[in-house]
């Protein structure tokens, strides 16, 4: 038997709680929603998930914050801008079990309670935050609703199993990411900000979290008992949460946050297989991973497991994230552009010219998926030992260096960036010479060239996630630079207008701005006329 690190200890305890807090408990009073009211509610909820997609593991968060969101907005005194202290926990929660995001007859009625409480202490800081400035609260209003999403979330559902990852990877990695001289003169990066860069790049390798989860957990790094926040506590946050989340997007922009990202994202997977091996079994696993020999067999039986599931995972997000674009740009299509080119400029659309518009974008799509590689030959030997790296007691320990590209000169610098101007010339002067070769008419260009970048940022974020489980480093080779010197420019626009996409998906807004009030109130109508008939029935005897 091998000695097991300490860090490997400790998490193992932590699965062992996690696996004991999921197990069947006493009877408990559980919240209850209608079956056919969840039904319709449930349909609606998937219908807007494919119209707003987000990744699966967001899906939940994102709901909540739409529906918080909502809630709050509908409590607003217009006239001092204030938001009341009204009871929304339950209709909220209700809304959620209804609309398949939480299993129904399986949430504590107590959750109500801490839910109720945790809304109020982010209202609490809305309200006594202390900028006079209209545009600064209604930013400081969407930043504290996806923060409050993040912690109803968890109060809700706790994802112990993934918080006890995360700290078992930043706890290895920390150590190991080292700052070499020449950044540290550039940046003037401290052992405390190379701390919170390495936990915010931990938390995207493993998990591919969003930035308002990453805020929620650099709040609670910042101030441990967030969730249990004294009165007095609160007030001083509410004093400050200005300067907090400045403080908080600084750590989130910082220039060498990709450096980080890429190192945690090389050596994620050996974490993630490991906590896989401990899930199946956490009260038996110690003394089988304590055996070198039946580690690396449970090591080669979950990465093949992850290489088929990440298979299906890949072409699912390919799916509903080209259906989502696909769906926006049909409604613009036919509610924009062909009124506009008709009524205004005079151009008619061809049919050939509606296909390509419309297909074009979903082909690109197809392509980039279907050319994703499986992992390479080698691949999982390299795991196997990485994994034994930090599962057993090693006294030496590998180093990750964060290095700094050279200084250029600002000449060269200057060259540098005509040269990308011209890459992105060049590909949106084809793209438009095409469509001018069918008889586009004007408008089309623009939002042809929007939807196609769109759907090349998303297929890059598809291609990046079918690395998840590669440990060897891919080789640059002459084709795949030229491909890039064409292909990164539109896949930073298509990450801008991706990072706006919630702002401009006019289908969402139209859902949001029209449907979901009225249906939310319909759902609870039909929720009540059931309970009513049912009482009814009881009574015939």
């Amino acid at each position: 038997m091998s000695q097991l690190s300490q860090p490997t200890q400790k998490l193992l305890q932590q699965y062992q709680l996690w696996y004991q807090s999921i197990q069947l408990k006493e009877e408990i009073a559980t919240i209850h929603v209608d079956e056919v009211a969840s039904r319709v509610a449930a349909f609606y909820e998937k219908i807007r998930g494919i119209i707003d997609w987000k990744e699966e593991h967001l899906l939940k968060r994102r709901a909540i914050e739409r529906m918080l969101k909502r809630r709050l907005f509908s409590q607003i005194d217009v006239i001092n801008g204030s938001f009341s202290k009204n009871l929304i926990a339950t209709p909220l929660i209700l809304e959620l079990i209804r609309g398949g995001h939480f299993p129904n007859d399986k949430i504590a009625e107590t959750k109500i309670k801490e839910v109720q409480k945790t809304i109020d202490k982010y209202v609490f800081i809305l309200n006594h935050s202390s900028s006079l400035q209209k545009k600064s609260k209604i930013q400081l209003y969407a930043w504290l609703s996806s923060i409050a999403a993040c912690e109803i979330e968890e109060i809700i559902s706790p994802s112990l199993k993934e918080r006890a990852l995360i700290n078992y990877m930043f706890e290895l990695m920390k150590e190991r990411v080292k700052l070499n001289e020449g950044t540290l003169a550039i940046k003037g990066m401290n052992e405390k900000e190379k701390n919170i860069q390495t936990y915010i790049a931990v938390q995207q390798a493993l998990f591919k979290l969003d930035w308002p989860i990453i805020s929620y957990h650099l709040l609670k790094y910042q101030y441990p008992e967030w969730r249990n926040s004294s009165e007095t506590e609160v007030e001083e946050i509410a004093r400050n949460i200005y300067s907090i989340r400045e403080t908080i997007e600084k750590h989130l922009s910082h220039p060498l946050a990709g450096k980080f990202y890429q190192i945690c994202e090389k050596y994620d997977t050996p974490y993630l297989l490991l906590g896989d091996i401990i899930s199946e079994e956490p009260m038996e696993i110690k003394e089988k991973i304590s055996k070198p020999e039946v580690l690396e067999t449970l090591i080669r039986k979950v990465y093949n497991k992850r290489v088929k599931t990440l298979k299906s995972r890949l072409a699912r997000a390919a799916f509903y994230s080209t259906l989502s674009i696909f769906l926006t740009n049909i409604i613009a299509l036919l509610v924009i552009e062909i009124p506009f080119n008709k009524y205004v400029t005079g151009y008619y659309f061809n049919f050939l010219a509606m296909g390509i518009d419309i297909f074009i974008p979903t082909l690109l799509m197809f392509f980039l998926v279907v050319t994703i590689k499986p992992p390479k030959k080698g691949n999982l030997e390299q795991t196997i030992m990485e994994i034994m790296k930090i599962v057993y007691q090693r006294e030496k320990k590998d180093v990750y260096e964060i290095r700094t590209f050279p200084k250029k000169s600002f000449v060269f610098n200057v060259i540098i960036k005509l040269f990308y101007l011209l890459g992105f010339c060049i590909i949106i002067g084809l793209i438009m010479w095409g469509l001018y070769q069918i008889h586009f008419p004007p408008l089309s260009y623009l939002i042809f060239i929007i939807f196609f970048s769109l759907i090349a940022f998303a297929g890059a974020k598809i291609r990046q996630r079918a690395k998840e489980l590669e440990v060897i480093e891919e080789k640059e080779t002459f084709s795949s630079f030229l491909v890039d010197l064409f292909a990164v420019p539109v896949i930073q626009l298509g990450k801008w207008l991706t990072s706006h996409w919630k702002k401009y998906n006019i289908i969402a807004v139209f859902f949001t701005a029209l449907i979901d009030m009225p249906f939310v109130v319909f759902v609870e109508f039909l929720e009540q006329w059931r309970y009513f008939l049912k009482k009814k029935k009881e009574k015939i005897h």
